[in-house]
């Protein structure tokens, strides 16, 4: 009896619930403006139109997510595994049986409506990897547990990618958090978001003035950390304005060689000093990330297809993208943001929105209609509802004292800021577009399903504190 936890049972979490209830309010309004047809303003309540298909799903979804909170708590845990496991069959059987829409097979029509198993696996893997985690009374800092658990991630991610859908399958990545959230290393996170900045300054930059900067970087940190000598490092700053003007003067190339040659010159020195306090990571390392930096660049003007070039252009270098072509999407996504205005135009009001003039308004840029019908004004609310509920979400698992419950929590809510952040962010041109909804708002039943279910099952596990063990 002494080692059984000790249950509080609490109320329901009327914050978080009302936020959830506004948001997927705000979204069938939004849809509503832009399906608006004058000669049919009741279309709402016609199943066979787009707006009463998308109401038919916010109904569902209401359901969905008090089904959700009405389940015994207990047996989300229980079956982690299970429902882990079905939507991982699911992720097959739709490479097989799938719709293909738009170049990827990740769809299963039924009965007129669509299902996307990938939305499905977020659910699941958030349940599976929450599961796995909270089997560890101890915090997660054995390189085996986490890589044991990264592979929960990584076998739904390999799934989509072949259907292929990338930005679907880079969703996942936010569940790295849960693993950090509960003692795994920092270079859980630090590593990706070294890879993310080697990659896109590649891109921007070219392989050789990335490769320089790097080998500069790297010069200057074994300097400091491993010997701490004012004219070492004056020296090695003096070398270092010397590659930046072989670089402003064109001689990349050269720039790059004599900074490797000078990076291990010194790391063999250091190393010969004294090899106990010098790791041979520190050569290795930087020969891993300037071969990453060659490989992108080969990948992207050699194996990445024009349309996948596009793409990254179209973030990175607007100006060689075809503003009729693969920047258009972007161009008039700015303009209906920008012609909201403080105010906005009123609901109902937006002259882009209601011409159509913004592509995939209704899933991919449904921001736009917010921006321009109900203008700065609207945005900022709707931002500061998104971060809300991400606290709130945060604040569940905190309080839960509960591994199961903490870890979940913070799935759910990697989940919810990755798309909110890269879903308003492609609108406005600050990431690529890459096709991920925005929660709640955006058309798609499954999405919105699954989005519903995910909050109801959190909700109904804050009903359950779990005080001492």
């Amino acid at each position: 009896m002494k080692n059984e936890p000790v249950i509080r049972r609490e109320g329901l979490d009327w914050i978080t619930m009302t936020v959830y209830l506004l948001l997927v309010i705000i979204g069938w309004l939004m849809l509503y403006s832009i399906h608006y047809n004058p000669a049919d303003p009741y279309a709402f309540i016609k199943p066979g139109s787009s707006i009463g298909q998308a109401t038919i799903m916010v109904i569902a979804a209401l359901i969905v997510f008090f089904a959700s909170y009405i389940i015994d708590w207990k047996l989300w845990n229980i079956f982690a595994y299970p429902i882990y496991g079905f939507s991982i069959v699911l992720l097959i059987l739709v490479l097989f049986f799938g719709s293909n829409i738009n170049g990827s097979q990740s769809w299963f029509n039924l009965f007129g409506f669509s299902l996307q198993p990938s939305e499905v696996a977020k659910f699941g893997a958030s349940l599976a990897v929450a599961s796995f985690i909270s089997h560890f009374k101890q915090s997660m800092d054995s390189v085996k547990i986490v890589g044991t658990g990264f592979l929960l991630i990584l076998v739904p991610m390999i799934l989509i990618l072949l259907q292929p859908d990338a930005g679907s399958a880079i969703v996942f990545l936010s569940l790295i958090l849960t693993f950090f959230r509960n003692g795994a290393s920092p270079l859980i996170v630090v590593i990706p978001l070294m890879v993310l900045f080697v990659f896109v300054s590649t891109l921007m930059f070219g392989f050789l003035v990335t490769g320089m900067g790097i080998t500069i970087i790297a010069l200057l940190l074994i300097v400091i950390v491993y010997y701490q000598n004012k004219a070492l490092i004056i020296g090695s700053i003096i070398f270092s304005l010397m590659l930046i003007f072989l670089q402003i003067k064109e001689y990349s190339i050269l720039a790059l060689i004599s900074g490797i040659v000078g990076f291990y010159l010194m790391a063999f020195y250091f190393w010969f000093r004294n090899p106990q306090n010098i790791r041979m990571t520190s050569f290795s390392g930087l020969l891993i990330i300037l071969s990453f930096s060659g490989l992108t660049s080969y990948a992207f003007n050699n194996i990445m297809k024009p349309h996948q070039q596009d793409r990254i252009n179209v973030w990175l270098h607007p100006d060689r993208s075809d503003p009729l072509g693969a920047l258009y999407n972007v161009v008039q996504s700015k303009m209906a943001i920008g012609s909201g205005g403080l105010t906005g135009k009123g609901f109902l009001e937006g002259a882009m929105t209601n011409l159509e003039y913004v592509p995939a308004q209704a899933t991919d840029f449904i921001f736009t209609a917010i921006g321009e019908e109900q203008g700065f004004v609207g945005v900022l609310a709707l931002i500061v509802l998104y971060l809300v509920l991400i606290l709130r979400v945060i604040k569940i698992g905190e309080r839960a004292g509960n591994k199961f419950i903490l870890s979940y929590s913070y799935a759910i809510g990697g989940y919810l800021f990755f798309h909110f952040f890269i879903n308003i962010g492609m609108t406005m041109g600050l990431v690529p577009v890459i096709g991920i909804p925005l929660p709640f708002l955006s058309k798609g039943g499954s999405s919105l399903l699954v989005f519903s279910m995910m909050i109801g099952v959190l909700l109904k596990l804050d009903t359950v504190r779990r005080l001492r063990y």
